[in-house]
């Protein structure tokens, strides 16, 4: 067993984990964020995406240790105390059918404008090509990712 110290949504936690315990498998049974869904547990279709120190990642292609000491935010810490601008967009485009890649989605989305303010369609669908949606077509999460855009840097 491992040790590890890490913040998940704002909490810090100290666990014992097997070092081969996925960063995904790790949120969901130790700390309860089922948010976080094991999508295909190859890291193609994205759905598991989290962030860590700010960034996006695919939780099932990191091991937990690999989190050791940093900040792990999930899609139920994105809200705080109401939707994130992302989550309440992609509710008002209608961006999601199934939701099961959801919450990846959301979690690509907001690294996406924290990197770039203003994106284009075509920077959306660039900065989303990690996360697979098998029932939209797409056009209502690039509308969704564009218009919380707008809002995260005050332009509504």
């Amino acid at each position: 067993m491992t040790r590890i110290s890490v913040s998940v949504d704002g909490t810090e936690a100290v666990d014992e984990i097997e070092p081969r315990t996925l960063l995904v498998q790790y949120l969901r049974e130790q700390r309860g964020r089922t948010g976080t869904p094991v999508g295909c547990d190859t890291s193609n279709c994205g759905a598991c995406t989290v962030l860590v120190d700010g960034r996006a990642v695919k939780s099932c292609a990191l091991l937990a240790v690999q989190a050791d000491g940093a900040e792990v935010t999930t899609i139920q810490g994105l809200a705080n105390g109401e939707l994130h601008p992302m989550q309440k967009a992609f509710h008002e485009h209608h961006a999601l059918q199934c939701g099961y890649c959801t919450p990846g989605m959301i979690m690509a989305a907001v690294d996406l404008v924290g990197e770039v303010a203003d994106p284009s369609e075509q920077q959306v669908r660039e900065g989303l090509e990690g996360n697979l949606c098998r029932c939209t077509g797409y056009q209502n999460i690039v509308a969704a990712v564009r218009d919380a855009a707008a809002e995260m840097r005050g332009a509504s």
